[in-house]
């Protein structure tokens, strides 16, 4: 799905962004609310970035990654860590492309996203490359998604990676791995 943001694109930076697990749902420009095999999983597109809200039966993982004021907490190129019965990874990264390669993989990334029945990407209004895409997936007992986070004026995108599964105990036997992930039913 694709959507023209209500809002102003201001000129953040990707440096701006901030990682935080956990937090309360933020206001929404736009939703997309998926069911993924009995679990619920909203995509959220913020004024100031995005938000992924996890609703499994053995509870909630919220990651939010925005433009934070007072925010002490960096996009991190990394996390992996457990959280109650939840095991959560994420990784960032961000790309420096020159104009014409940054309009090529912007159209690029929309096109991907905004055909894509998982998908989520908005578009704000007075650059037509200045975009939030998030997409999401459930994938051999785990829930992922991958957004991307363009800031033309400086040829930035980044990309985030996350995979979150529930922890649970396997019974004990030959061959049996003592931590298997079960998120998706």
């Amino acid at each position: 799905m694709l959507t023209t943001l209500n809002t102003a694109y201001s000129d953040t930076r990707a440096a701006d962004l901030a990682w935080a697990l956990g937090r309360e749902p933020l206001p929404a420009l736009a939703t997309l609310d998926l069911e993924l095999q009995g679990s619920k999983l909203q995509l959220r597109l913020l004024g100031a970035s995005h938000q992924v809200l996890l609703e499994e039966e053995r509870g909630l993982c919220s990651e939010t990654v925005a433009c934070i004021p007072g925010s002490s907490t960096p996009l991190p190129l990394g996390v992996a860590k457990r959280v109650d019965d939840w095991e959560y990874e994420f990784a960032a990264r961000v790309e420096v492309l020159p104009p014409g390669a940054f309009a090529g993989r912007a159209q690029e990334l929309l096109a991907l996203v905004s055909d894509h029945p998982q998908g989520l990407a908005g578009v704000f209004p007075g650059s037509p490359h200045a975009f939030t895409a998030m997409l999401a997936r459930c994938h051999e007992g785990q829930f992922h998604w991958r957004t991307w986070h363009a800031y033309p004026q400086d040829g930035q995108l980044v990309a985030t990676r996350t995979r979150v599964g529930v922890r649970v105990a396997a019974r004990a036997g030959a061959g049996a791995r003592v931590n298997k992930y079960h998120a998706c039913g």
